[in-house]
């Protein structure tokens, strides 16, 4: 089957089941940030496994479900789990939830994700607005061109919404959140990143590192959706004198688990005051 036919099998039986309900926001949790789900009013749980022609998430902290309900006064739709390029899914599958939920009818998209800082000035916890990103994955619009998307053609000049990022600023100074700002890498994964990695990325202008986010951001921008980007930033650059280091995934998901609240009160608030 075409990825169109895909998209519009997957659509026609999510639809069924929100008899009606629209979702404005799109919300993509990464990795220990889904407990942003169990704030949503009212849930509608779609469990991605239900849905024809839908691929499965497996990574770590992945719940794998939609969750369609209230959020600070809107109609949001919640991926409790992304799907990744590393799982062994190709590039139309890992964005097929971002182009559902274009035709769900969302207007924003709100993406998170776990990322290793680069940046030596990050510590374990930060939140980082996302204000540009690299790409050093494959680009998910090569192929023909899905014209009821979007063009051939989509400017990337400024991939993260400028109004939106003003806003995490303004609320973040109004709660006493600190946030850093800066440049995500995203990468293919699963494997962690050596240190000469991460001394490369940093010096071609990359503040954190990751293995999503990015393919998920091209194709809401494909669809003219406004961006706005949060990594939580669970471990830091290890230039690794220290021959006892090792990342650790699990403890990366402890990490995002731990800032989670912190993204919880910055995602609400700018909901909240959202047209």
């Amino acid at each position: 089957m075409s990825i169109i036919g895909t998209i519009k099998l997957a659509n026609e039986y999510i639809q069924q089941i929100l008899e009606g309900r629209k979702p404005v926001v799109g919300i993509v949790l990464g990795s220990g940030l889904g407990r942003l789900a169990d704030e949503i009013e009212d849930p509608l749980v779609i469990p991605y496994g239900r849905i024809p022609g839908f691929p499965i998430s497996t990574a770590i902290g992945h719940k794998g479900q939609f969750i369609v309900g209230k959020l600070a006064g809107k109609m949001v739709v919640a991926m409790q789990g992304r799907i990744h390029y590393y799982e062994g899914y190709g590039m139309n599958l890992v964005t097929l939830p971002i182009r559902i939920m274009k035709l769900m009818g969302i207007q924003y998209l709100f993406v998170s994700n776990a990322a290793g800082g680069t940046n030596l000035g990050y510590h374990v916890g930060d939140l980082m607005i996302i204000r540009d990103h690299i790409n050093l994955m494959p680009n998910p619009l090569i192929g023909p061109n899905l014209d009821e998307f979007g063009p051939r053609f989509p400017d990337m000049t400024r991939p993260y919404d400028p109004k939106l990022i003003q806003m995490a600023e303004e609320i973040a100074a109004q709660q006493g959140l600190t946030l850093q700002k800066g440049v995500y890498i995203a990468c293919s994964g699963p494997c962690y990143e050596t240190p000469a990695e991460y001394r490369y990325f940093r010096a071609i202008g990359g503040d954190a590192v990751g293995m999503s986010t990015v393919p998920e951001v091209i194709v809401a921008r494909h669809s003219s959706i406004p961006v706005f980007g949060v990594s939580v930033i669970t471990d830091v650059a290890h230039d690794t004198d220290d021959e006892e280091y090792v990342t650790d995934g699990e403890a990366i998901v402890q990490a995002a688990n731990a800032a989670a609240d912190k993204m919880i009160i910055l995602f609400k608030e700018m909901i909240l005051r959202l047209p």
